[in-house]
């Protein structure tokens, strides 16, 4: 039986390009099943790709087969990919840091480079700028079909090497826990933090209390004010601001109904911390 294919790309859906995705996984074999993830990850957003694969790939099964391709540096010398998580999945990707969340989050079991001299799509070679196609979909159908092995993919490749992306990690000072936005949930406007749950309730914090929340960007602040930690959005008035659990237990904040990223221009990444200090 096939295993399940999972395609991420920042290609979006107005031309053809995931299309063909699909058409060389087909190709590989016709009734593989085959899914999106996203394709409208931020063009060449690496750290926004690796998250996504964070949010998404443990309430997948074992065996599954995700293809990301988010790769501002194709047909140079970075390599392409495949690794096998601890939880054994497997991630057909460029090595750019996509696997970053999944490593810290899951564990990477093995990394194995792409053999291209046996997986890539025939008559392709003249090609250098959709791996997406001729390289990533090709072999991880040809994965998923288990008409290749995982150690069939190529040469390992030392787990340590692997690129990843800077990492802010999380801290308490005093009375304040301080963190980063890690992603938005895109179409509200939330921003969801890398402060777990339970870390932040380590500080004897409850739903109801208020607290100073600052946001900057390399030490410029963005942000500043406070706001309650409700259980749900409807513990704010519309238009107000509210600290809350998202489904990741991490601490998100959210305006009630409106976008907090658009309204106060905020963005994502390591570079963007938060400052979460009680007030009462």
């Amino acid at each position: 039986m096939n295993n399940h294919l999972v395609l991420q790309t920042d290609f979006g859906t107005s031309d053809g390009a995931v299309s063909a995705m699909y058409g060389v996984a087909l190709s590989v074999h016709p009734t593989l099943p085959i899914f999106d993830l996203t394709h409208d990850i931020s063009p060449f957003n690496i750290w926004e790709g690796s998250y996504r694969l964070f949010q998404t790939i443990k309430y997948w099964p074992e065996g599954t087969v995700f293809v990301s391709v988010v790769d501002p540096g194709v047909g140079s010398d970075r390599l392409s990919i495949v690794v096998q998580t601890e939880t054994n999945q497997f991630l057909v990707t460029p090595d750019n840091g996509t696997i970053t969340h999944i490593k810290r989050a899951f564990g990477i079991k093995e990394a194995r480079m792409i053999d291209e001299s046996k997986n890539r799509l025939p008559f392709s070679g003249e090609s250098y700028t959709f791996h997406g196609r001729d390289v990533y979909a090709y072999t991880g159908a040809r994965l998923a079909s288990r008409l290749i092995t995982y150690e069939e993919v190529g040469p390992t490749v030392p787990v340590e090497s692997l690129v990843e992306l800077p990492v802010f990690e999380v801290k308490v000072d005093n009375d304040a826990i301080i963190g980063n936005i890690d992603i938005l949930d895109v179409r509200f406007g939330n921003l969801w933090t890398n402060i777990d749950r339970s870390l932040f309730n380590q500080l004897g914090n409850k739903y109801g209390d208020i607290f100073e929340v600052i946001i900057d960007r390399d030490g410029s602040i963005v942000y500043k004010s406070t706001m309650k930690y409700g259980r749900s959005f409807a513990d704010s008035e519309l238009g107000n601001p509210l600290l809350y659990i998202n489904s990741l237990d991490k601490i998100g904040v959210a305006l009630n109904q409106e976008s907090f990223a658009e309204k106060f221009s905020i963005g994502t990444g390591a570079e963007w911390i938060i400052k979460i200090r009680k007030t009462n």
